[in-house]
């Protein structure tokens, strides 16, 4: 059987790209504003509906980024957004920018708040300064009851350790590609983890099992778009929302599903938590 094939119940096959059955394919998080990407919009979104995918959440990381990101939304209904202060660009931001982020999460196309967190491994902002602004924003979302993405690079137990003050936060650790014992953690809180690219990696059997061992109601796909091409266009080309067949074949393949109950699943799951009516 060839990798773009999976077998039915009946013992038939069926192309796995395809997705004979009804496509719900959405990728949960990506960056459309991104250069690479909003210069070839029209193509990246035609090419995305051709692979099967009928909605896409982009994510505005700084609040001109995110008034960008809403208009991506506006232009194209098949699109929505999640806004926010990525915490490497959280040094550039004082707290007033929360009055800016508020009026702007008010447009109807903003489904949460984020990508908000810690990222320990750049450095690029001082930790406190970062959790300052993280703190900010989940007060935010907790007042505008809305759910929030989360980036945590390494830094999961701080990032859990502010959560613990917001406990009505809906949260999503996109991008996840931690240890079997921080999934863990984030799933005992109570969290989703979304999962990219890299669970196609030929090296990357832990990740696999991670993505095996995660409840089926708090798994997520996403491309993080331009970042973070799956195999078998890893460092071929730049990753685009079309490429999330890729990961979500993965996803099938590591569960024991059929695509297109894959595809059920996770877009149900993308669909609740960012309480998505169609």
């Amino acid at each position: 059987m060839s990798n773009g094939e999976c077998r039915m119940s009946n013992g038939t096959r069926h192309s796995t790209f395809g997705i004979r059955h009804s496509t719900f394919v959405i990728d949960s998080h990506c960056h459309l504003t991104d250069p690479r990407l909003f210069e070839q919009l029209d193509g990246v979104l035609e090419r995305a509906r051709a692979a099967g995918v009928t909605r896409i959440v982009t994510i505005g990381t700084d609040p001109d980024d995110a008034a960008a990101a809403i208009g991506v939304c506006e232009a194209h209904a098949m699109v929505k957004c999640a806004i926010g202060i990525h915490p490497n660009e959280s040094g550039n931001f004082d707290l007033d920018a929360m009055g800016r982020l508020r009026n702007l999460a008010k447009h109807p196309s903003v489904v949460a708040l984020g990508e908000m967190g810690l990222d320990y491994f750049w450095d690029k902002v001082p930790q406190a300064k970062q959790q300052t602004i993280f703190e900010a924003q989940l007060q935010l979302a907790t007042e505008l009851s809305k759910p929030v993405v989360i980036h945590s690079r390494n830094a999961v137990a701080d990032t859990l350790s502010v959560l613990r003050n917001f406990p009505q936060v809906r949260c999503v650790f996109h991008c996840f590609t931690g240890t079997p014992d921080e999934a863990t953690s984030i799933l005992d809180a109570g969290y989703l983890l979304g999962f990219t690219g890299p669970i196609t990696f030929k090296k990357n059997d832990l990740l696999r099992e991670i993505v095996k061992n995660t409840p089926d109601d708090r798994l997520l796909i996403e491309t993080d778009g331009p970042y973070l091409s799956p195999e078998p266009l890893r460092g071929k080309k730049v990753c685009e929302p079309a490429f999330v067949k890729h990961t979500l074949q993965a996803v099938a393949t590591v569960k024991g599903l059929l695509i297109h109950e894959a595809d059920a699943m996770t877009a149900a799951n993308t669909r609740r938590f960012y309480q998505m009516a169609d």
